[in-house]
């Protein structure tokens, strides 16, 4: 039955039914309203969001493998000819192309004929190679934007809007750990947000803060997600979802954390980070034309 239609009506019937089967017509009122209010909710639930609904994992992941993409350089005389190294994923008019900038090449190295190149996902150990060029890179966020030159635009992931999720949350990250070392396949790995802390720790003296952790101070306070789950390299600007709602809502960033919040480690602790996308958003707000 169609949502809008009546969900139910009073019986009716030619002859007066047995006393005993007999419904006052007060009570038959209230049956149809509670009929009718059951039907509309339903009607309603099949017009939300799929997340809204309580969408699974296995539903986002998916959706979603389309949009993650290996970042990496291309170069005729280098073996292997395509270098991976790390995760990208598809934002905006389906061209856009969002990961980190170390994973980009290091502009002062020159590196005549590499160019960076993306590898997007087409079904079943299948992979096609996309030329890419960078359009803007934020040095002390570690983040990157790039524009796949040629060819169909790809599916984009909606980026989360609004405040963080809530510490506690279940998030979900997407990627290519270790890279070709395990060969090129889609990695979802299951994460609780354990925190939203501060990106630099206190220090009793600035002698024990790297030169990366100083200019992050000098910049300003800034917010990263921790994660109760283990990212390698290889996840590296790889998305991080809420899994309630499909959204993306961070980046996995490994680099930038363990060279400011950690620097005063002798060594690393292993914890995931991301970075939240409050930090890209007005990447992709001002990105040149």
């Amino acid at each position: 039955m169609p949502c809008g239609a009546a969900a139910w009506r009073p019986w009716k019937a030619a002859s007066p039914p047995p006393k005993s089967m007999r419904i006052d017509r007060p009570a038959s009122r209230r049956l149809s309203r509670r009929a009718a209010l059951v039907g509309a909710g339903w009607c309603a639930l099949s017009t939300l969001p799929l997340g809204a609904m309580g969408q699974s994992l296995p539903d986002l992941v998916a959706r979603a493998k389309p949009s993650v993409v290996l970042v990496g350089t291309y170069r005729e005389t280098d073996a292997p000819r395509f270098r991976f190294s790390g995760t990208g994923f598809v934002v905006g008019d389906g061209w856009t192309v969002v990961t980190n900038a170390h994973v980009l090449p290091d502009p002062s190295i020159p590196a005549e004929g590499r160019v960076v190149q993306v590898q997007a996902w087409r079904g079943e150990r299948q992979w096609e190679a996309r030329p890419a060029r960078v359009l803007t890179v934020a040095r002390e966020r570690d983040l990157a934007v790039l524009r796949l030159e040629g060819g169909p635009a790809l599916p984009a992931l909606t980026l989360a809007e609004g405040p963080p999720p809530r510490e506690g949350s279940e998030l979900a990250f997407i990627g290519f750990p270790i890279g070709g070392a395990l060969g090129f396949a889609h990695v979802t790995h299951r994460a609780l947000l354990s925190s939203i802390t501060g990106l630099v720790l206190p220090q009793s003296s600035g002698q024990g803060l790297s030169p990366r952790a100083v200019r992050a101070l000098r910049d300003g306070p800034m917010d990263i997600f921790q994660l109760d789950a283990t990212a390698y390299p290889g996840n590296s600007g790889g998305p991080v979802f809420d899994v309630a709602s499909g959204q993306v809502v961070g980046v996995i960033n490994m680099v930038l954390a363990r060279g400011t919040r950690e620097s005063a480690l002798s060594q690393p602790t292993g914890i995931t980070y991301a970075l939240p996308v409050a930090l890209l958003h007005p990447l992709l707000k001002d990105l040149p034309r």
